[in-house]
């Protein structure tokens, strides 16, 4: 099974909680991307202010850096709205793997404006569909439902790295 993964999508999609569900049920490092967003950003985030492809820049690095300490399999959250980000990223791995969680803005805007410790202000939800390029052409992508169940998404994730592998 391949072992390089990105789970992305807009704030609210679950990359997140899905990516730790993916963690528990396989022996699989996981790297939090918002982990890695420097203070200035988090900042404007937290200020409703939608953060720029230069202010994605470090951040996108930092989350290269972190993948290529891996040395075992490993699940990534990171929201990649742009093709030109994964492709930064697929620059560091170039055999990574991209599920993409899609909801629409309004479901998305709900689950932001639910989140209590978060620091994204859920007025950027609109930001981010707007940014948002899909991935459903590119290669190494699945789109899956982001309202599905955390059990149903894992087992189309893993379906889909078998038939990947196969």
């Amino acid at each position: 099974m391949q072992n390089k993964l990105v789970i992305m999508g807009v704030a609210g999609c679950g990359k997140s909680s899905l990516a730790a569900e993916w963690a528990k049920a396989h022996p699989w490092a996981l790297i939090e991307g918002d982990e890695f967003h420097p203070p200035e950003n988090v900042q404007k985030m937290r200020d409703g202010q939608a953060l720029t492809d230069q202010d994605r820049s470090g951040w996108l690095d930092a989350l290269a850096v972190q993948m290529g300490r891996q040395t075992g399999p490993f699940v990534m959250t990171c929201s990649a709205l742009k093709k030109a980000y994964r492709d930064r990223l697929r620059q560091a791995q170039p055999d990574l793997r991209f599920v993409h969680l899609q909801l629409t803005p309004e479901q998305a805007k709900s689950r932001v404006s639910s989140r209590s410790s978060h620091y994204f202000n859920p007025e950027l939800v609109a930001s981010q569909f707007k940014a948002l390029e899909s991935p459903a052409d590119e290669p190494l992508v699945i789109t899956l439902d982001a309202t599905r169940s955390f059990k149903d998404l894992i087992n189309a994730m893993e379906q889909w790295l078998e038939m990947e592998n196969a």
